[in-house]
């Protein structure tokens, strides 16, 4: 009997220590998930603060020689002529009046895409349309450039507008329009798929239609979704290098008036980094400048974003 209780005991003792080490196994097994995703964090962390650091260390240099006021409220943009003008409003007016007018061509075809996708669209074609459109987000960006180039200008706009240039802002705002189609189309109708059918059925419950439904209950329930599309879709549009680069010319113009060519704040950046500029002049801390102020609007829209998300943001049980 004492035999057996002491057996009893050991295999007891056994399985304790068994639970004792496997709960260790499982503590460093956490414990090496949790550094290797920290790490993954701080990379992205890391490497925007040091893309900050580098923007302002290279712009202080240029700030030293041009004031910040003749650099924000200058109406002139030439750092390579002879006579040199440093006021960066040409390149910011063409950068937020084609990222506006991307925005307008963007927002009412994605989100009527994605109403129907959403409410309208069987299944089968879902399945078909949605991963066609998010194929537009994989064609590279020059080729929408040369498209806007050699085929919108020329065979579409022309023949509506008969004065307009052959680099003009209207074509490259069409083609960053298109490109960002599928971000607003996908992110939307992910949002509205999100919203609780109840909604739906409370809603023809009370005899709306489908079109009532869509409108005034799925959008509305998803409009945090639909604001966080549309801000990160306008900050892909401010960004935008390519298509801008070779659509709308690479001549500084002040004007709202999509017809003229214009060169935005990406487009300055790739014509000077491909360029002859010595590195170490003032020519060349230009593009560190522009950059700056680029990143800050890109920041001041994420900052946006996640007001509008707090802001409208529902939650569903």
């Amino acid at each position: 009997m004492a035999v057996g209780s002491l057996d009893s005991g050991a295999r007891v003792s056994r399985v304790k220590r068994a639970r004792v080490f496997g709960s260790r196994v499982r503590r460093v097994r956490e414990g090496i998930i949790y550094g290797l995703l920290l790490g993954c964090a701080l990379v992205s962390v890391i490497t925007t603060f040091a893309i900050v650091v580098v923007l302002v260390e290279e712009s202080t240099s240029f700030f030293r020689e041009v004031p910040l006021v003749d650099f924000v409220t200058g109406t002139e943009w030439t750092p390579q002529y002879t006579i040199k003008h440093y006021g960066v409003l040409p390149l910011v007016s063409a950068t937020l009046l084609m990222s506006f007018l991307a925005a307008v061509v963007a927002m009412p075809l994605g989100l009527g895409v994605a109403i129907y996708l959403s409410e309208y669209a069987p299944s089968r074609v879902r399945a078909v349309v949605k991963p066609v459109l998010e194929v537009l987000a994989g064609i590279p960006t020059v080729v929408y450039g040369y498209f806007a180039l050699t085929f919108l200008t020329p065979d579409v706009l022309r023949a509506v507008f008969s004065d307009i240039r052959p680099f003009n802002a209207l074509a490259a705002s069409l083609a960053i329009g298109i490109m960002i189609l599928p971000i607003v189309s996908s992110l939307s109708e992910d949002a509205m798929r999100a919203v609780p059918q109840s909604l739906r059925e409370g809603a023809y419950g009370l005899g709306a239609n489908r079109f009532e439904v869509a409108t005034r209950v799925v959008v509305p329930g998803a409009l945090s979704g639909i604001l966080a599309a549309a801000i990160l879709a306008i900050s892909r549009a401010v960004g935008e290098t390519m298509i801008v680069a070779i659509a709308s010319g690479q001549q500084p113009n002040l004007s709202w008036n999509p017809l003229e060519g214009m060169e935005a704040m990406t487009g300055y950046i790739v014509q000077v980094s491909l360029g002859d500029t010595p590195r170490g002049t003032i020519e060349y801390s230009t593009i560190f400048a522009v950059g700056l102020v680029l990143f800050l609007m890109t920041l001041l829209l994420n900052v946006v974003a996640q007001w509008l998300l707090s802001r409208f943001r529902e939650v569903y049980e």
